[in-house]
């Protein structure tokens, strides 16, 4: 698989890489032993970055992963820290930084983190000098490797680039999220800063799988989530109406060459977007890690797809979300 820098990490990472969301919680039962044969087929398939959370099944994705890097050390694996604690700026310190990377640290079975990141902060959390200078000293302290931020909208994400020290941003970018096109992928080229698309199948409704009549289990965030009642709203299908989703995936889905699967196109569009480090799809299932690293091997869409996606975008989803994030 073709890599590319992630941003200032100084570490090269697979342009496909690995989102672990799914086996720690919150998208319905994944056995064990089916996350594991996710993650190993993943690695089998080429990919060498793995995203991660400490509040993914509490722990849970970390220990898994932690398992998984043990047999492959040359794993990058990223995880994130702050949404286990109450979403107040004053729990961003460093004596919680601490606490919470060391738990992160025992999950993985690591001495050092390859990239820590604050897990989408409130806001007046990207002003504050004291939380960045925490964070630099967990570097200088070979806790973690390098730090950057998980952001919900385009204007925390270009905060998040001009701080100097951040070495990655992740925002959720997909074929129904384009606006950081817009300002965040150029600014992060400019700064050097790595991007980690994230929701990049807009929890399901991109691979093309999903209908009127499917239903999620109670303890699926797109049952529980759809109003962002229990976390940002725009984590569950990007923030668009389900109907409106469905009705967008019928326009794109005579765009998807034939040697490709909907899912491989969603991906591929990404992966066409200048600036972009890396794609983190999930995978509940070893068939569907190896689909999604078979992206990698794609050609690049055409200018009269991308055209038509864009077409599609400003028509149908411009107006409900484009404010928004």
């Amino acid at each position: 698989m073709r890599t590319r820098e992630l941003g200032t990490t100084g570490r090269q990472v697979s342009t496909v890489g690995f989102g672990a969301w799914q086996i720690g919680g919150a998208w319905g039962t994944v056995p064990e032993e089916d996350a594991l044969a996710a993650l190993r087929a993943a690695v089998d398939a080429g990919i060498t970055f793995i995203d991660t959370a400490d509040v993914y099944g509490d722990g849970r994705s970390e220990r898994l992963v932690g398992q998984v890097r043990r047999e492959h050390p040359d794993l990058v694996v990223a995880t994130k820290i702050g949404r286990r604690a109450a979403q107040d700026p004053q729990n961003y310190t460093a004596a919680n930084f601490r606490d919470w990377i060391d738990r992160s640290r025992s999950n993985l079975g690591v001495d050092t983190i390859d990239l820590v990141q604050l897990h989408c902060p409130p806001d007046a959390v990207y002003t504050s000098d004291a939380v960045f200078d925490a964070l630099e000293t967990q570097v200088e302290q070979q806790r973690i490797a390098s730090y950057g931020v998980s952001v919900e909208s385009c204007t925390q994400a270009l905060a998040a680039i001009r701080r100097p020290g951040v070495a990655s941003v992740q925002i959720i970018l997909n074929a129904f999220r384009h606006k950081p096109l817009e300002q965040v992928l150029p600014e992060a080229r400019q700064a050097g800063v790595g991007v980690i698309a994230r929701v990049p199948l807009a929890s399901g409704l991109l691979s093309g799988k999903l209908t009127r009549d499917t239903s999620f289990g109670a303890d699926d965030h797109r049952t529980f989530n759809r109003d962002g009642s229990a976390f940002d709203r725009g984590e569950t299908f990007s923030g668009l109406d389900y109907a409106t989703g469905l009705a967008a995936v019928e326009r794109l889905r005579p765009l998807v060459p034939p040697t490709m699967t909907m899912t491989q196109f969603a991906l591929r569009w990404i992966l066409d977007q200048p600036g972009v480090s890396t794609v983190i799809p999930g995978a509940r299932n070893a068939e569907q890690a190896r689909t999604n690293a078979a992206a990698d091997e794609l050609a690049p869409l055409s200018a009269d797809v991308h055209a038509a996606v864009r077409d599609i975008y400003a028509e149908l989803i411009h107006p409900e979300i484009h404010h928004r994030w």
